[in-house]
């Protein structure tokens, strides 16, 4: 495969003899699971099997392999809008049940159902050997099956790079990393790099990553028919972010390698879109930089030139992300897509705001929103509207240029970024920008410790319904 972690490893195909996996619901179990002997049900229940959530039991067969799985689901039947706690908590048995090769038992289990198996078994091992065998679960043939490999890889290629520590992934390797996407999908790649940043003009781009070893750099996926609908996806690619001279404290850097999260999970959608070969012309932009520390090193207070026109002061150099994006949002802009997605580790606002899990987004198109959040519920892929709150602007004046691209007090930082991002932000029908996390701080049923993939999905089914193959 052309990215580490290959999805394939978690499924096989459906004709192979596999252990039924039953999720059952507390309430309906004092009524038996289908399938399953008297036998069998007086095993689970003499085991203190009652079907609480994540309660697991193997059920033996006459010859000592396993001849079934029961999952328990809690209260599921008695919700009618079930979590994705709830929805995706069989996703650890991917990780948790032996060898062997698995399926879900039932009537028509969902895509999410099936893909939660890939989430909750996926593991980094580019620096490790995994130490344990993989479990299969058995996908239908046919498209839902193409699906449910179609997501995973995407899931598996945002996780993949974010988890890559920035000794491995800087610049020049994030640059690779696209042209293996568009040499997978037959794409078309273009870059602006070092100082032709500056006659080609992307002097926030050239400001921000002038001071590492690896030359900041502009990177242009373009694919699809030109005639088709625009859809332009925009990530913020900081390889690692010391702060500049604005440098962060120890513990505050130790996580910094994610901060091309919002690149990693564009490339993860972009995978998705041309994948499901939808019929749109897709661009992908990445500004991919490091903030490193040098003699060269912008400077708080600097007055920087922007792609826009809009002169911008800086206020912290560890506030950089906002200024990558407002040159590649001008870029994408000026040729007017149908919509236009953002996705950054912009803010530790957005955090306190809505913790790790939910992705906050912000647009002011009602359509798109409820579009977002529609399919973030339906796909188990939070996220979660934010205010474009326009008397914040007010917020980012600056006494020596157009604008600060920071506010003087610590009120709504999050909001404020997406503020000063709307700015560069004129001729898109449709734009929304995630600020997102991009990391799982504790293990979860469908996510170990690690990068992650926030809000994809769910875009990706918004565009699929907008855009129908």
């Amino acid at each position: 495969m052309y990215f580490d972690t290959d999805p394939a490893q978690h499924f096989v195909q459906s004709g192979k003899k596999a252990v039924p996996i039953h999720r059952v619901d507390r309430k309906a179990w004092k009524k038996g699971v289908d399938g399953l002997s008297s036998v069998d049900l007086a095993w689970a229940k003499a085991n203190g099997f009652s079907a609480a959530a994540g309660e697991t039991c193997l059920i033996p067969a006459t010859n000592g392999t396993i001849s079934a799985v029961l999952f328990g689901a809690g209260d599921l039947s008695s919700e009618s809008s079930p979590t994705p706690k709830d929805r995706l908590g069989h996703a650890r048995l991917a990780r948790t049940l032996p060898k062997g090769n698995y399926i879900l038992a039932g009537e028509n289990p969902t895509t999410e159902d099936q893909l939660c198996w890939a989430m909750g078994g996926y593991s980094f091992d580019r620096y490790r050997k995994r130490k344990h065998a993989t479990p299969k679960l058995v996908l239908p043939s046919g498209q839902q099956g193409q699906a449910v490999r179609r997501l995973a890889q995407g899931v598996f290629i945002a996780r993949d790079l974010i988890n890559t520590p920035a000794s491995d992934l800087g610049p020049d390797n994030l640059e690779v990393a696209v042209r293996k996407l568009a040499k997978h999908h037959g794409a078309r790649v273009a870059t602006v790099k070092g100082d032709a940043l500056l006659t080609k003009n992307f002097p926030m781009v050239h400001a921000v990553g002038r001071a590492s070893a690896e030359a900041p750099r502009v990177i242009d996926l373009k694919w699809g028919k030109s005639t088709d609908p625009k859809v332009t996806l925009v990530g913020k690619g900081v390889t690692f972010d010391t702060g500049g001279l604005n440098i962060k404290p120890g513990a505050s850097m130790s996580l910094m390698k994610k901060d091309m999260g919002g690149a990693a999970n564009v490339l993860g959608l972009a995978h998705m879109i041309m994948d499901a070969n939808l019929p749109v012309r897709l661009r992908v932009i990445i500004g991919a930089v490091e903030n490193a520390i040098a003699g060269n090193a912008f400077r708080p207070g600097d007055v920087l030139q922007s792609r826009k026109g809009i002169t911008v002061e800086i206020g912290n150099t560890d506030a950089e992300g906002r200024l990558v994006l407002g040159d590649c949002l001008t870029l994408g802009d000026e040729e007017k897509p149908e919509v236009m997605v953002d996705m950054a580790t912009l803010t530790g606002a957005a955090r306190v705001a809505v913790g790790p899990d939910l992705a906050p987004f912000y647009t002011d198109n009602e359509s798109l929103a409820h579009d977002i959040g529609a399919q973030s519920v339906a796909r188990l892929d939070p996220a979660w509207r934010m205010p474009l709150w326009d008397p914040y602007q007010s917020m980012l004046a600056s006494k020596v240029a157009d604008v600060n691209h920071i506010t003087a007090g610590g009120f709504a930082g999050s909001i404020t970024a997406a503020l000063f991002l709307s700015r560069f932000v004129e001729q898109t029908k449709c734009w929304a920008h995630f600020d997102i996390f991009g990391w799982v701080p504790s293990d979860k049923p469908w996510a170990v410790t690690g990068g992650e993939a926030c809000g994809i999905r769910a875009l990706f089914a918004v565009l699929s319904k907008r855009y129908p193959t």
